[in-house]
């Protein structure tokens, strides 16, 4: 073994370990309830027929991954609703690090939920990094096409991540990655490659009867490569925040959590029929 491997070897058990024993400490807190989205009393109207499911990505929860797109979206006139999916025991405020098959089942429980509360017949999704990939196995193998119009995806890891090349460098620290797959399978699921994965894109990326939109930065440093989020396929719209706004420098985080250009658009793909161009001066919609 070159000496360099000998070094980062400690290097990534300590690293691991550290992230474990602390994530509980640090996740004690509950997350701040939600305001004006998650109203179960809340009717579609005839202008926003459908309601919007927000789907959190890794490491996420239902309120912190949403409080600037949920009220934007209310704010539009739509239904929007949140769920907590993937938890791990003990780990209650850092979610999505389940196995992904189990998640879209929790996906499933809350479609249904939100579908017979508010009375409509579909729903639209938006989901942020895993919570725009995730959906597409309840779309695929749980029925959801029958119950969902569209899927509007912020960054999400369609055919998998790298990081920036990172996961190539597990075969050199023995034990690493069935100790990421034992105790975050949600994180060994999105790995480039994995088995999760290969089955999720066997026979095409999408399925008949939705309309796929996929929103991605050029400086996502968690997806890499960008591109490999896109989606081939009928329905499908893949959009570079960039293409829209050339001094757009929001990254993977940044692209869920503030970038009201990114939302502009989303605000497009869930309703394309009034759909205007989404600019620079989008950030002040």
């Amino acid at each position: 073994m070159l000496p360099w491997k000998r070094a980062l070897r400690p290097v990534a058990a300590l690293l691991l370990a550290v992230s474990v024993a602390l994530t509980p400490a640090v996740a004690s807190a509950n997350p701040a309830p939600s305001s004006g989205w998650n109203n179960y009393s809340c009717k579609p109207s005839s202008t926003h027929p459908r309601p919007v499911v927000l789907v959190h990505g890794t490491l996420g929860n239902s309120i912190d991954n949403w409080l600037a797109l949920a009220p934007y979206l209310v704010r539009r006139g739509y239904c929007v609703f949140s769920l907590d999916y993937g938890q791990l025991p003990g780990v209650p405020f850092f979610h999505g690090l389940g196995p992904i098959d189990k998640s879209a089942e929790q996906l499933d429980t809350y479609v249904d939920k939100v579908l017979a509360a508010t009375g409509a017949s579909k729903a639209d999704l938006v989901g942020h990094s895993q919570g725009g990939m995730m959906p597409r196995h309840y779309l695929k193998f749980l029925g959801g096409a029958e119950k969902v119009n569209a899927l509007v995806g912020l960054a999400p890891d369609n055919h998998g991540t790298t990081l920036n090349g990172l996961t190539k460098l597990l075969p050199y620290f023995p034990g690493a990655e069935d100790l990421i797959s034992a105790h975050t399978p949600g994180l060994a699921d999105q790995m480039a490659g994995s088995a999760f994965l290969t089955k999720l894109n066997a026979g095409g990326d999408t399925v008949p009867g939705v309309r796929y939109t996929v929103i991605a930065t050029r400086y996502d440093q968690v997806v890499t490569p960008y591109r490999s989020q896109y989606l081939t396929g009928p329905d499908v719209r893949n959009v570079l925040l960039q293409d829209l706004c050339a001094v757009d420098l929001s990254e993977h985080v940044a692209i869920g959590l503030f970038d009201r250009i990114a939302y502009h658009e989303v605000a497009n793909a869930l309703d394309p029929a009034d759909a205007t161009p989404t600019t620079c001066a989008s950030v002040f919609d």
